[in-house]
């Protein structure tokens, strides 16, 4: 079993995703605070040309964060949905379009589903969370169809950066001064991101394109802010450095927000976020292929 909080399945599934509570947080945090504003979840879905009779798979579904986009997108469509957290699928159930959706606890490296079913399949902000890269990607493509498309939604892995700063300084602060890559807010990022998420994908289908939206967040209070941060404290405590207690790290995070907020007016922090898209056949590529095809080179 991995020991790295973000692909360790005991942290993810006891902690950071036993229930719904932080990653709601989050994603209303990026809905409330970001400049510009724009619906994250749409904007991916939108990178695809949907057909609108799709029969696609949102795995790693959480509470159900994209089922509007999605269903929306396939009005004449299927959708199954399914996530390794059961926390997550009670709350899923609880969703206002559930009933529209198939939800089950499942495994993104073992998919329980026959090879060739899926014409989309939908990976979003999850892809860095998995032990296996490789093999999950695998098992995406064993259910793709021969046209089908993955869409993986990620991030920077310099995204947030100035948190990153804080971070650094916090633990100057206490005693334990790290390297600059040594402390970077998102490092989970860091295993599938925008910069080297493209690079994987390519390794297992024809072709990748890559998507970039940035956007910053724009805080004018403390407190949300912390509350952003302390919602990431299953994946963060575990990597403190020394004898950094999580209540002496958030004292001092805390404190740096406040006088940066009190001096500026506002705290502004810069994301970078984005959807890769893969497919073999399917999508984007199917024009550039049937010409390849026509016209061999």
């Amino acid at each position: 079993m991995s020991s790295k909080p973000h692909t360790n399945r005991d942290v993810l599934l006891r902690n950071a995703y036993a229930d719904e509570q932080a990653v709601t947080l989050r994603y209303q945090t990026h809905k409330l605070y970001s400049v510009p504003q724009f619906d994250f979840p749409y904007w991916v879905l939108d990178r695809h040309q949907w057909r609108g009779d799709e029969f696609a798979l949102d795995a790693g579904c959480g509470p159900g964060i994209y089922f509007d986009g999605i269903l929306n997108h396939i009005p004449n469509g299927r959708l199954v949905s399914f996530d390794l957290s059961e926390g997550m699928i009670r709350k899923a159930r609880s969703h206002e379009r559930a009933a529209e959706t198939e939800l089950l606890v499942g495994d993104l490296e073992a998919i329980p589903f026959a090879d060739n079913t899926f014409d989309v399949v939908l990976a979003n902000h999850v892809l860095f969370h998995v032990a296996d890269f490789d093999t999950t990607v695998q098992e995406i493509h064993r259910v793709l169809k021969p046209d089908g498309v993955l869409i993986a939604a990620t991030n920077s892995h310099l995204s947030m950066a100035e948190f990153s700063i804080l971070m650094r300084r916090a633990f100057s602060l206490l005693g334990h001064p790290v390297k600059e890559e040594e402390a970077l807010f998102n490092p989970l990022q860091g295993s599938f991101s925008l910069e080297n998420g493209a690079v994987k994908l390519a390794r297992h289908f024809r072709a990748v394109v890559r998507h970039d939206i940035p956007s910053a967040f724009v805080f004018s209070e403390v407190q949300p802010v912390i509350n952003y941060i302390a919602s990431t404290r299953a994946m963060k405590e575990p990597e403190l450095p020394g004898d950094i207690t999580w209540d002496d790290f958030m004292t001092v995070m805390t404190d740096q927000v406040r006088r940066l907020i009190n001096h500026f007016g506002e705290l502004v922090v810069n994301k970078l976020s984005g959807a890769l898209i893969a497919t073999d056949n399917g999508g984007f590529a199917t024009r550039y292929f049937e010409a390849l095809d026509h016209y061999p080179v």
